[in-house]
């Protein structure tokens, strides 16, 4: 019998620590879990999850990854080739991104547990998954991982126009164990907001001018995960960033929409190959818009939305 034991960051519990923790569950062989505040919901297979740590870090030596068959999040070329990633050809480089070993891995049914009524006078809804944080030590001006109140009110408007609801989620780090980012971003007061004809506006304000949208953390829950997962799970699909919020949407059997406009998600074959984890952590239909200038431009985004919804 085994115990786990992690804080790493939230994308990496999601793809190397929890499909193990099922894996071990299925096998009769898992004890206990030890995990950050607040990530019970995710581990509902487990009668014995103990609630520790208040923070969560980025150091593979302290975080758990360690003890795992994956402690890389975006490949394990070790286990695909028996080669370290920069000693690949061009073509196995693509065929290992976002490929890891798969023999001791299997995501929980979320979607099958997690289904809900209570979300049914809103169907049929979007969900939009959003963030807005200091990303690898950089300065906040350098975010570039969101959708700014113009794509926003874009998605919404269309959405209004074609009957959808959305519910808008935006963390604010403080719903949740945070990392060193979302430390900092707290830490430095950094609070999204632009400067429009209506004046500074934050896109929690821009949910109040659409009737169809409503924003997921003024909905009311008692447990913020356990009630984003019943949401999730009863979405049409989802419109999401890169990152660990948008590796969740993943696991429910939806269509997911991601816009990428920095990480290693930028890689070919990333998000796309069909042994990627992105696409075995449910039978969901990734579709992906690459930004690959670095330019925000969000015109393809946009378009890309029409066409899937």
């Amino acid at each position: 019998m085994k115990t786990i034991k992690t804080n790493c960051e939230f994308a990496s519990e999601l793809v190397c620590i929890i499909p193990y923790a099922y894996w071990l569950h299925k096998q009769g062989e898992l004890k206990k879990v030890i995990t950050s505040k607040g990530m019970k919901s995710f581990y509902y297979f487990c009668n014995d999850v103990e609630e520790r740590f208040e923070y969560r870090t980025f150091d593979i030596n302290t975080n758990g990854l360690n003890d795992v068959p994956n402690n890389w999040i975006h490949h394990n070329a070790e286990a695909v080739f028996n080669l370290v990633y920069s000693d690949l050809t061009e073509k196995q480089q693509f065929m290992v991104n976002g490929v890891l070993d798969y023999t001791q891995w299997t995501p929980p049914p979320y979607k099958k547990h997690y289904d809900s009524k209570q979300f049914d006078d809103l169907k049929p809804y979007v969900v939009i998954n959003n963030n807005y944080n200091i990303e690898f030590g950089n300065d906040i001006t350098e975010s570039r991982r969101y959708f700014d109140l113009q794509t926003l009110s874009a998605m919404f408007y269309y959405f209004h126009e074609n009957n959808y609801n959305v519910i808008y989620k935006r963390p604010d780090n403080t719903e949740f164990t945070p990392d060193q980012n979302e430390i900092a971003t707290l830490q430095g007061g950094h609070r999204f907001s632009e400067l429009t004809d209506q004046g500074t506006m934050s896109d929690y304000g821009l949910c109040d001018y659409y009737d169809n949208v409503f924003n997921l953390n003024q909905m009311g829950y008692d447990n913020y995960n356990k009630f984003q997962m019943q949401c999730f799970a009863n979405a049409e699909g989802f419109i999401t960033t890169n990152g660990g919020g948008g590796i969740l949407t993943c696991y429910f059997d939806k269509k997911v929409l991601f816009y990428v406009p920095h990480g290693k998600e930028l890689r070919k074959g990333y998000l796309t190959n069909d042994n990627s984890y992105v696409n075995k952590l449910s039978k969901n239909n990734v579709q992906v818009v690459h930004d690959y200038e670095k330019t925000n431009n969000y015109t393809e985004l946009i378009n890309k939305v029409k066409e899937m919804f």
